[in-house]
């Protein structure tokens, strides 16, 4: 099953850090197999209020995910993330493919 690293960085000093922390990225992902989904673009409001950043990240797995997270290379450059932005940062699951909004009321 799909993880899914997720940031809503509700704000961002865009300076030296962060170009530094996006610069560095790209090469933690990749021996992981992680790649952006969604990288800071603005959505399309249709309901309720909105700020800052939506950022997706898919892994193949949670192992993935958390061994990326947990990376010397990864920790390495997350500080220049954290002193520059706000917001959280969490993993999520996929579902699979035929998946069922009702499916839900099992896990009750």
């Amino acid at each position: 099953m799909k993880t899914y690293a997720m940031a809503h960085l509700t704000h961002v000093a865009l300076g030296p850090e962060i170009i530094g922390y996006l610069e560095g990225i790209d090469a933690t992902l990749a021996p992981f197999q992680g790649r952006f989904i969604i990288h800071g673009d603005q959505p399309e409001l249709l309901e309720g209020s909105w700020s800052g950043d939506l950022i997706v990240i898919e892994f193949p797995n949670r192992a993935a995910a958390k061994a990326w997270y947990e990376s010397e290379a990864y920790q390495a450059i997350l500080p220049l993330r954290m002193r520059n932005s706000s917001g959280a940062v969490f993993f999520i699951d996929g579902v699979s493919s035929d998946h069922l909004a009702t499916d839900v009321l099992r896990r009750q």
